[in-house]
């Protein structure tokens, strides 16, 4: 395996995650798999792709599928941060939900 346990502890202490032992099993052997994944797709021969930078556009429809920008006023802020229980303009305070 590519992965080591100590790989996974890593990652979900990077996630804050707490993970039992099966747990841990069973991600190594997904992120294993991911990765071996990658190497296969590492053998293929994409000297004949163009670089792309967005999915969207091609030589079919180079314009794309998107709609094109246009700036428009909203002016909701206020009269949502009046529903608020606790705003200080421009901003929402929240409870904090991650403790380290």
């Amino acid at each position: 395996m590519k992965i080591s346990r100590d790989d996974v502890l890593y990652v979900a202490e990077l996630a804050n995650l707490e993970l039992n032992e099966s747990e841990v099993e069973t991600f190594r052997g997904q992120l294993d798999a991911i990765l071996t994944y990658i190497d296969k797709l590492k053998q293929l021969d994409v000297s004949a792709v163009e670089p792309m930078a967005q999915v969207l556009q091609s030589a079919a429809s180079p314009g794309g599928a998107l709609r094109d920008d246009v700036v428009r006023k909203c002016d909701v802020a206020d009269a949502i941060l009046e529903q608020a229980p606790e705003a200080k303009k421009p901003y929402f305070r929240v409870p904090r939900v991650i403790e380290r």
